[in-house]
């Protein structure tokens, strides 16, 4: 009997719901005008380097990053600049963003738009990382953590595995599966390049077990690649998550307040390792992703390639439209993705599906007292006690809130899942982790 890899701590057993699972990724049709965020990554938003009234080509460079941290914006279609100003996002909250009127379908001159499989990179460790950065490339596994920083090993760590997330525990979402079933030679090679920025010889890619076709698919092209390991996975969420990934794959364990690089590990998701495979051997920016559509009510749950700055409302109609009693359009996944209030809000970089719930999944359950069952506790993967967390939120209590280590939850949403009286859990946590990282930051 195989005995499938997995965390020891914690997780729950959602539905998985893939309605779009098998789907193929269909092209959505050139938007009449996009909204480009300036900041669709984690760190200092970009600069605009265009202006209105200018002419763009797809892949042109609009905004520059604003630092280390931070990541370059390119336009994902030829037209003219109609405004730059502040647009609603997936945030609920207004962001500046560059707004471009579509006129016509040119390209950058640099830009490979052929399907040739280009296996071979000739560029050192730097100036992947430099191409990488260029082209603006960032974790597409939600966190959009840009990939160039993620790559550069600090001083005094070292790089041992590169941990590859193909895991898309989600429910829901097939984005990422669908990529790996009709790209996978790519990937590979994306995983190749990544290792060489890093400098390991070994890559773990983990998948779980409920995709054997993808299982299948990359053990036989994995053959060709003699650093490259594929490893099946238990089905438990959140198995995704970079320490339970580690700790499933190598059996190391991320010490508290710690990153991967702590125990010789990077972690970089699936679709990124594509999107590096194309700014490094196709030079192409990252202007486009890949996103699912789904809902139990939905007419057509799809796996669409969507230009960034695309509404979501055109993703949407792709699908079916939007069911008459549709009750929330979510962003993201059921358990860690978050409602939106209008369908004009842009496909971003970190867009990885949008979910409708019809109104009978997206009430939330009566809340009753707490009655101390404790199920938060042992489903939580990190060890915590999200019952006290929520507690001394409610309280401000934000040293105690420290103490009990509040910044190592990663927002799973384990515990309100499992709650049986139906207290939102993680909405008290990430207020509390939210006020709680104001405080650290004005003791700097």
């Amino acid at each position: 009997m195989i005995v499938l890899k997995t965390f020891p701590k914690g997780g729950v057993h959602p539905a998985e719901n893939k309605l779009s699972k098998g789907k193929k990724i269909e092209k959505l049709n050139m938007p009449e005008t996009v909204t480009i965020p300036i900041s669709q990554h984690i760190g200092a938003p970009a600069v605009p380097v265009v202006n209105k009234g200018d002419i763009v080509k797809i892949g042109q460079l609009i905004a520059k990053s604003g630092g280390f941290v931070s990541a370059n914006i390119h336009s994902s279609v030829s037209g003219k600049v109609l405004k730059i100003e502040p647009s609603m996002d997936a945030s609920g909250y207004k962001r500046m963003s560059i707004i471009i009127k579509v006129e016509g379908e040119e390209y950058e001159p640099d830009i490979d738009l052929s399907d040739t499989l280009v296996k071979e990179c000739s560029l050192n460790a730097d100036e992947i990382k430099k191409r990488i950065a260029d082209k603006g490339i960032v974790g597409l596994g939600g966190a959009t953590f840009p990939t160039h920083v993620k790559l550069s090993v600090p001083p005094g760590k070292t790089a041992e595995h590169l941990v590859i997330n193909a895991v898309e525990c989600e429910p829901y979402l097939t984005a990422d599966h669908q990529l790996m079933m009709e790209k996978p030679d790519e990937i590979l090679v994306g995983c190749s390049i990544m290792a060489k920025a890093i400098g390991v010889n070994k890559v773990l890619i983990g998948i779980e077990n409920n995709k054997p076709d993808a299982i299948k698919l990359f053990k036989e092209k994995a053959v060709s690649f003699n650093n490259i390991e594929i490893y099946a996975l238990k089905v438990k969420y959140p198995q995704g998550g970079e320490k339970q990934l580690i700790k499933a794959l190598i059996n190391r364990e991320v010490p508290s307040g710690g990153l991967p690089i702590d125990v010789g590990c990077v972690v970089q998701n699936v679709g990124t390792a594509f999107a590096v495979y194309e700014a490094v051997q196709k030079n192409k920016p990252l202007y486009e992703r890949v996103v699912t559509v789904t809902g139990k009510n939905v007419k057509n749950p799809v796996n669409l390639l969507a230009k960034v700055g695309t509404p979501i409302s055109e993703l949407i109609e792709l699908a079916g439209g939007l069911p008459e009693d549709t009750g929330k359009i979510v962003n993201g996944g059921p358990m860690m993705g978050k409602a939106v209030n209008n369908q004009q809000i842009p496909v971003t970089k970190g867009t990885s599906g949008i979910l409708l719930f019809p109104n009978k999944l997206a009430k939330r359950p009566k809340v009753y007292n707490c009655i101390r069952c404790s199920r938060c506790t042992h489903v939580c993967p990190m060890n915590l006690e999200p019952h006290l967390l929520k507690n001394l939120s409610n309280k401000a209590l934000w040293e105690e809130l420290e103490k009990e280590r509040v910044l190592d939850c990663i927002e799973c949403g384990s515990c309100s899942y499992t709650c049986p009286a139906g207290i939102p859990l993680l909405d008290y946590i990430r207020l509390g982790k939210a006020n709680l990282n104001r405080i650290i930051r004005s003791r700097k």
